[in-house]
């Protein structure tokens, strides 16, 4: 299906004076998605002024699927980056007919947002922020691990929540800007104040895995602030399978990495350089652990100690704690520990990623 012409965006303000929003969402393959959310953007209190549903390399019907619902659809044009270069397409074509205070909203195809998430992060940008981003939490479905990520993105809501909306990354998931601040992205990257992306001045790069915190990188070190409110609220799909998961996490880990490599030890990434060997010390210690059982199970079984015994309280009590966004019987559900099978997968990950980076294998997601 050939996508339908385009009328030229009324850039500006409004007859009542209030900035324009314009949401932006990359859709690969997303059919049975789509609709849903589009109709979540029509749906906040603040109006969501037009949304825009780039189609890249689509095989199924998402682009009848988002014009049906009231998007207007954009293909993209000979695209080989992904999400980024759809992204950097629709933006190029998009920015020039925008005013400098007018918003862009840039959210993934298979996210949908409450009510309250625009006018919340409007009022984020009125306050001097130079990013946006939401809090997500996991959709149904993916049966056991389903289930494991939606309590980890309940732990990630909490842990927001407790920092006032300090962040490490505006996630793909949701995330708003001014015009004017995606504009000073892209003319740093002309003048090679950020690392060049695309080399066209697009506001995504394209030459990395996680574009998203990249962009972040990108807008910290131009002196701008960055945030998610907790009040930011949104539903995103949680992988179906153990496999799609790794696939998945592989790619923000190893980018990640190669994130923090790209930009070097500055004052905006030691943060990040900092986590980076938290985790490797955290891999380290359950390899440390995980042998030393091995080894007691080998000679004679396991002895209570009671150090280690309050030490394991400790843990039980924090798992527990954690996940009360989801409720007393996930919290009780919880001091079983059965979710250390998540912490090593995940650990297992991070392990194959940090191989992956330093051997320079190549990328795939």
């Amino acid at each position: 299906m050939s996508a339908p012409t385009l009328a030229e965006p009324q850039a500006g303000r409004h007859r009542s004076g209030s900035v324009r929003v314009v949401a932006v969402i990359p859709a690969h393959d997303e059919e049975a998605q789509i609709a849903h959310t589009v109709a979540a953007l029509r749906g906040q209190d603040r109006t969501v002024d037009e949304v825009f549903v780039v189609t890249d390399n689509c095989t199924d019907n998402t682009a009848t699927a988002a014009s049906s619902a009231g998007a207007r659809v954009r293909p993209s044009a000979n695209n080989t980056h992904k999400k980024a270069g759809a992204l950097n397409q629709l933006l190029a074509w998009l920015l020039p007919r925008l005013d400098e205070d007018d918003v862009i909203l840039v959210q993934d195809a298979d996210s949908a947002l409450d009510p309250h998430f625009v006018s919340t992060a409007l009022h984020h940008l009125d306050h001097g922020y130079g990013g946006v981003g939401g809090v997500f939490r996991g959709g149904p479905g993916g049966g056991f691990v389903g289930h494991l990520q939606r309590n980890e993105y309940a732990r990630y809501a909490r842990d927001v929540h407790r920092l006032h909306g300090k962040c490490l990354v505006l996630t793909g998931t949701a995330a708003m800007f001014r015009v004017r601040t995606l504009r000073e992205v892209s003319a740093a990257r002309l003048a090679e104040r950020l690392p060049a992306g695309d080399g066209h001045g697009g506001i995504y790069d394209t030459t990395v895995l996680t574009e998203d915190n990249e962009l972040t990188f990108a807008l910290l070190h131009l002196g701008h602030r960055v945030i998610s409110p907790s009040a930011c609220t949104l539903e995103t799909e949680v992988m179906t399978s153990w496999s799609a998961l790794w696939t998945q996490r592989q790619r923000w880990k190893r980018g990640a990495v190669e994130n923090c490599v790209q930009y070097g030890l500055t004052r905006v990434t030691w943060r990040y350089w900092g986590r980076q060997l938290m985790t490797i010390a955290g891999v380290l210690v359950s390899g440390i652990y995980l042998t030393a059982l091995a080894i007691a199970l080998c000679h004679g079984g396991l002895h209570l100690n009671p150090w280690w015994l309050g030490i394991s309280a400790i843990f039980v009590v924090e798992r527990a704690v954690t996940v009360r966004y989801r409720g007393w019987r996930q919290m009780l559900l919880a001091t079983s520990m059965y979710e250390l099978v998540l912490d090593y997968f995940l650990q297992a990950c991070h392990l194959k990623a940090y191989a992956d980076a330093l051997l320079r294998t190549r990328k795939n997601w």
